[in-house]
């Protein structure tokens, strides 16, 4: 096998992507390669699929969910389009990741499924696509202190008005100033 050919037809990959940044675009970049086309899922797609966790509990709440599942497809789509994909190379879908039994109705489940690691988070849903018997496999797997980039600190900056453009795509900067995403993200800390 070429090692310039994909590994795999269908890859998965998925994120809740509230804000997408560079180290998003790595990660997201990382699994295309592998497959030849790559299907980006978009967890938390609405309140009704939005679920507590113990291992990062975070995740669930307002300020960390500021986006909502189409502002994220659209970012995403544009910031693909910029890094030189083509639209037949991906497709993006809702991913329940927090009803694990219905990831089916939205992936197809032979392929795939890129994971990161890199805290207890990470090691939950890698149990949760292995009760699934999903195909997994892990991208790389780091302590969170080399994680690089965080939507949480990236929504931090913009509430406190700190450099932050730098670290997002540019399509990402202009949909965030065109729907007043630096106001919600102000108003939704104040809550």
């Amino acid at each position: 096998m070429d090692s310039k050919e994909p590994k795999y037809d269908i890859g998965v990959i998925h994120g809740r992507f509230q804000i997408l940044h560079n180290d998003h675009i790595k990660y997201l970049l990382a699994g295309k390669q592998l497959c030849n086309h790559l299907i980006v899922g978009i967890t938390n797609p609405d309140p009704s699929l939005t679920r507590d966790s113990e291992t990062n509990p975070h995740r669930s709440t307002p300020i960390a969910n500021p986006l909502t599942y189409y502002e994220r497809y659209r970012m995403l789509q544009e910031a693909l389009l910029e890094q030189n994909l083509h639209f037949t190379d991906f497709s993006i879908v809702p991913f329940p990741i927090n009803v694990p039994e219905l990831i089916k109705y939205y992936v197809p489940i032979d392929a795939v499924f890129f994971l990161t690691i890199y805290d207890d988070w990470g090691r939950e849903k890698k149990k949760k696509f292995e009760l699934l018997g999903l195909k997994i496999h892990i991208l790389w797997e780091v302590t969170p202190e080399k994680k690089g980039l965080s939507s949480s600190d990236i929504r931090e900056a913009i509430i406190q008005d700190k450099e932050w453009e730098q670290f997002l795509p540019y399509s990402v900067v202009k949909f965030l100033k065109q729907w007043d995403i630096p106001l919600r993200l102000k108003k939704l800390s104040f809550m």
